[in-house]
């Protein structure tokens, strides 16, 4: 399960949305997030589900890269939907036994927040999977530029520079969790059986060696940051200048476009 884990990692390939200008990129993802929580039925939620399986499809990455992440999440997705399936209220009664009661509504309700949280997921993983890292920080930082009029200059790069670093190392992480587990499995640890007690604490072998090496990451790349003489973003040029072209006016008039529909069908139906 653990090496299903591919969010914050980017797969190249020679898309038209890897193209984009990773500014226009942030802002419709944020857009679509917001549009996907304002959707109120089927209809809409189709239409911009539709609308992230044909962008999926451009990016030219293979589906089951994208279902490696909707798997490690499954579990969520199932426990979320038996919430709203139990606790939904609703007139016609499917099923009743004990205390619960299944009803049209729950089970309406419980696939349509199941197709959210996985639209979610797709969403956000078409952005990290068509976005570098560096670009990523440079977007960020180029967006919150106008809080530098407030004297949050050097914050702004600070934060884009967690942000990104945070992404870029969520896949090492991943790797070297792998790696500890598999160690402790070739000395006899049992991480999978027994009861809920005794999993959480055959995980504390596991937790600590991962602590000590992220931390030893951190002062490894704090020296070799120190020995670049980086001191933030005061002065600092980029190789790769942003620009905003025709392909990000495109994908920018369709998507409010969806936007539009989406408003309109929750109107409709």
């Amino acid at each position: 399960m653990i090496k299903d884990i591919t969010f914050g990692q980017y797969y190249e390939t020679k898309s038209k949305i890897h193209r984009l200008d990773p500014r226009t990129k942030i802002l419709l993802l944020l857009a679509l997030l917001v549009f996907i929580f304002l959707c109120k039925n089927f209809v809409s939620i189709g239409v911009l589900t539709a609308f992230v399986l044909v962008s999926a499809f451009i990016t030219k990455i293979p589906l089951k890269v994208y279902l490696k992440n909707i798997k490690v999440i499954l579990p969520v997705v199932i426990f979320t939907a038996l919430i709203n399936l139990f606790y939904s209220g609703g007139e016609e009664i499917l099923l009743q036994f004990w205390k619960l009661t299944i009803t049209t509504d729950g089970v309406i309700r419980a696939l349509y927040m199941a197709v959210r949280i996985v639209v979610l997921i797709f969403t956000s993983s078409i952005l990290t999977y068509t976005t570098t890292p560096n670009d990523l920080t440079d977007a960020i930082e180029r967006l919150l530029m106008p809080l530098k009029f407030i004297g949050l200059g050097t914050a702004v790069h600070t934060v884009a520079m967690m942000m990104t670093i945070a992404l870029r190392f969520i896949p090492t992480l991943v790797e070297e969790t792998d790696k500890i587990m598999s160690a402790q499995k070739a000395r006899g640890a049992d991480l999978e059986n027994g009861k809920l007690i005794e999993r959480i604490k055959a995980l504390i072998p596991i937790l600590i060696p991962l602590l000590i090496s992220s931390v030893r990451r951190a002062y490894e790349l704090a020296e070799a940051m120190e020995c670049r003489c980086y001191n933030g973003g005061e002065g600092r040029t980029r190789m790769k200048q942003l620009k905003f072209r025709f392909g990000d006016l495109v994908s920018a008039v369709i998507s409010v476009a969806v936007c539009v529909a989406v408003l309109f069908l929750n109107k409709l139906f």
